[in-house]
């Protein structure tokens, strides 16, 4: 089907084995899938060791499959956006949210301009740069991200499957590290920062099996130049679904498939009903982490309640290999069945 095919069709495509990525078009937007999503988490600091984590993600959902655009605020499509920065010596945590339809420029994904952007958040996604622009009233980021590898795509066949049935996948692609500068504004006080990106970029359109209550998610980028993308799907008697899985990227670049049955995550501290601590093990490949936050308190405590709150945060880890990253939490809020990534 093509997209302009797409643009009479009643229903969304999954995400199945054999598809055919092509770029730089698939950095960009996917309207005949339902949900997708380009999410920024990375630690950076200044000369002196300050510490910083940050987050920047934009979100598309199709509201429905086509639309009679009547005029210039008909909706197809919602944008939601997240920004948040860890402070880690002021152990502060800050974070915002943002809804918008697309209207007359307000929101939207483009490839022609390689912009993806929510008013004034914004990322300029070329072949060999990203450039990150956001402003909140507690703070702003202005970085330049320049990738150190080149993208890659998770899962076999193309897809990362999520659930027993055909579609109930995404297509994911990552770049695993962007080396970053640039300035991150806190308080009136301007702090010139470098560190290290991760970038996840998904699209799918099937839920989620309904035996799911959340996941928890980890970008992890080690000191030997090598990368881990792991995530646990729980389901809701407690396990781990046997569709958890992960990638160990090395450091050429080059990917290998994690199955669950290759990955021993395991909880160790509570910070309310997040459990903020792990240990993980992965013997095939000689990796023991131990995993610690920067800072407890990384939950987005979400204003609105179609979404629910959620913990991202910046994490170090030590053990085998040492190195830092970010963890995602979601689920642990029973308000409603929502997940941010």
């Amino acid at each position: 089907m093509t997209r302009r095919q797409f643009l009479s069709a009643a229903t969304f495509i999954k995400a199945l084995p054999g598809y055919k990525y092509e770029f730089p078009r698939d950095h960009f937007s996917h309207p005949e899938f339902q949900t997708e999503w380009w999410y920024y988490t990375g630690n950076l600091a200044t000369q002196s060791g300050r510490r910083f984590g940050y987050e920047l993600t934009f979100f598309r959902a199709a509201l429905q499959p086509s639309i009679e655009q009547k005029s210039i605020w008909s909706t197809r499509d919602a944008y939601m956006a997240h920004l948040a920065l860890t402070d880690v010596e002021g152990k502060q945590f800050f974070h915002a949210e943002r809804l918008n339809r697309p209207g007359p420029g307000l929101a939207g994904v483009d490839l022609k301009s390689e912009r993806i952007w929510n008013g004034n958040w914004s990322c300029h996604l070329t072949p060999n740069k990203h450039t990150l622009l956001a402003t909140d009233q507690n703070f702003n980021i202005n970085l330049a991200l320049i990738p150190a590898k080149p993208h890659v795509i998770h899962g076999p066949n193309g897809v990362s499957q999520k659930g027993p049935n055909p579609g109930q996948a995404s297509h994911y692609i990552s770049f695993p590290r962007l080396t970053t500068q640039g300035q991150i504004q806190l308080s009136g006080i301007t702090h010139q920062v470098q560190g290290n990106t991760w970038m996840d970029h998904e699209y799918f359109s099937s839920e989620l099996d309904q035996n799911l209550a959340g996941w928890d998610w980890f970008s992890i980028q080690l000191d030997n130049s090598t990368e881990l993308m792991l995530y646990r799907l729980r389901q809701k008697d407690g396990k781990s679904s046997p569709f958890s899985a992960g990638t160990f990227i090395n450091e050429k670049g080059q990917t290998t498939h994690l199955a669950l049955s290759d990955i021993q995550f395991t909880p160790q501290r509570l910070w309310k009903r997040y459990p903020v601590e792990w240990l993980i093990r992965i013997p095939s490949i000689g990796i023991e982490l131990s995993a610690k936050p920067l800072l407890d308190n990384q939950e987005l405590l979400s204003k609105s309640k179609l979404t629910p709150s959620y913990w991202e945060g910046a994490m170090q880890f030590t053990g085998s290999q040492s190195g830092r990253g970010y963890l995602e939490m979601t689920g642990y809020d029973d308000r409603v069945r929502f997940m941010p990534r």
